[in-house]
């Protein structure tokens, strides 16, 4: 076998690790030592293996025995999976039990390969989970949390939702199928739409992207499929439509739901035999085309109240992903933050800012209703306008941690550093408080024993910080250090008068 050559680079030698805790493994561990193109380590158990692939050097590729005594190897994939989303797995089966192998697979893993191969068989097998690595050396110097993509776009991965996601995308876009992806507006669908072509074997092709929610049937129509000369009045001449101009390319249907039912039928069929015919042609046009869909609803709603034909669902869904909203994913906010501010600070020739700590708390408390759309606008705004630009100020955080809004609008953050000490010295003191109402289940004599004051002073703060209204009981969730800084901004603003 000879060394891999990426890209003109020098010769880049594959780091594998190997667990290999069963001595029957042994003979093709020790074959993959003997090959110049890659680097085997060995590891004896699955914790080691787990904390040794977050360790430089990365490793390129996992190898698992799925048999070894005393080892579950099938609990060890997506521990590999969380923490590194590409690296790519191989199961190696000493036996003929098929569903651990299906398992394992469902799992993450990206092929199995059978301890019965003679030498270069099993070389072969290996070398199949390469080819996403068609340049090691670029591909180790990408940071762990953000992939760059066309056009200025970014997938994130901070999170372990996300992390899981790139994972599958790895996996999904090799295959040529048509793909749907779900989720609230705003969650990056048409990012991982790009990323998808990005990975996939029509990456040096057109991606081209239509919203179906943008345009009327007949322009709609005419947009995707083209149209023929005096089809309509206007058309004084023939034009391709979308999928002739991405013909072995992806193209990217955003807002599919929206699309009029009539023109649904003719897309099924497009899809279906990959021809179609122009507007007012009659002449069947062959192309090549991946479709990737979007949408924001919810699809068996949308099925169930016939505005979207349940036989295209499952023509685009022949696999699903669902893009997880911004408030489940708070480890991608300081991250999608660091990224926008200094790319709007030079696109708006505005000078950068760098947020405070009690403003980048707040915003990774804040539940982002309009998900990265609202946190890229959040990032214009700030510098403009610096912290007065907080304006989903007078949030609270309702129960399971995500910030909604419940104030009237235009509250802004105190920017003073007297209201921010007085804030966050009255938000501890609530924050004390109400864990001690709620702990006590409201008895204010036990209360104020747990909390060392009188029963007279608590009364007085529970009056002091309306904690005892009767049509709010509050729960102790409202009462976040860093959200009642902005809850309490008009009581803060008044008492800095004072």
């Amino acid at each position: 076998m000879k060394p891999i050559a990426h890209s003109g680079l020098p010769a880049c030698r594959i780091r594998i690790l190997v667990l290999d805790a069963g001595a029957e493994a042994g003979r093709l561990t020790k074959y993959l030592q003997t090959q110049a193109e890659y680097e085997t380590e060995v590891v004896k158990n699955g914790s080691e293996i787990v904390a040794r692939a977050r360790c430089e050097p990365l490793p390129d590729l996992v190898i698992l025995g799925l048999d070894d005594a005393g080892v579950d190897s099938l609990e060890l994939i997506p521990a590999l999976r969380q923490a590194r989303p590409l690296v790519k797995i191989v199961v190696l089966s000493l036996s003929d039990d098929l569903y651990r192998v299906v398992r394992a697979v469902h799992l993450g893993a990206d092929t199995c390969v059978w301890n019965s191969l003679d030498a270069d068989a099993f070389g072969a097998a290996i070398r199949e989970c390469l080819p996403a690595y068609s340049d090691v050396a670029t591909y180790r110097e990408r940071p762990g949390d953000v992939e760059d993509l066309d056009e200025g776009g970014f997938f994130v991965m901070a999170s372990p939702a996300m992390r899981r996601l790139r994972a599958q995308l790895d996996q999904v876009a090799r295959i040529d199928i048509p793909v749907l992806c779900l989720g609230e507006s705003g969650t990056g669908k048409e990012v991982v739409a790009r990323l998808i072509h990005r990975l996939s074997a029509r990456s040096g092709r057109p991606f081209l992207k239509v919203n179906c929610a943008a345009l009327p049937s007949e322009l709609l129509e005419s947009e995707l499929f083209g149209y023929e000369r005096g089809a309509f009045t206007g058309a004084v001449r023939s034009k391709p439509g979308k999928f002739e101009l991405c013909n072995h390319g992806t193209l990217f249907l955003d807002e599919i739901a929206e699309m009029p039912p009539e023109l649904q039928a003719k897309l099924l069929h497009a899809l279906q035999d990959q021809e179609f015919t122009r507007l007012g042609g009659c002449a069947r046009v062959k192309v090549d085309v991946r479709v990737v869909a979007a949408t924001n609803v919810n699809v068996r709603e949308a099925i169930a109240a016939k505005r979207f034909r349940e036989d295209l669902y499952y023509r685009l869904s022949a696999f699903v992903f669902s893009i997880p909203p911004l408030r489940q994913r708070h480890e991608d906010i300081p991250v999608l933050l660091d990224r926008y501010l200094p790319a709007y600070a030079e696109r708006l020739n505005l000078p950068d800012r760098a947020l405070t700590t009690d403003l980048r708390r707040m915003c990774v408390r804040y539940g982002w209703p309009g998900n990265v759309r609202e946190l890229e606008n959040f990032a214009k705004r700030y510098l403009i306008l610096g912290e007065a630009a907080a304006n989903f100020a007078s949030e609270r955080v309702s129960e399971g941690g995500v910030a909604t809004n419940f104030a009237e609008p235009g509250n802004a953050a105190p920017t003073d550093l007297k209201s921010h000490v007085r804030g966050l010295r009255e938000g501890a003191e609530i924050s004390a408080i109400a864990r001690a109402l709620e702990q006590t289940n409201w008895n204010r004599k036990e209360a104020a024993r747990t909390l060392n004051i009188s029963y007279k002073c608590l009364l007085a703060k529970i009056r002091q910080h309306g904690l005892d209204q009767p049509s709010r009981k509050p729960m102790l969730q409202d009462y976040d250090v860093s959200s009642t800084l902005l809850r309490y901004t008009s009581l803060l603003r008044a008492s800095s008068g004072k």
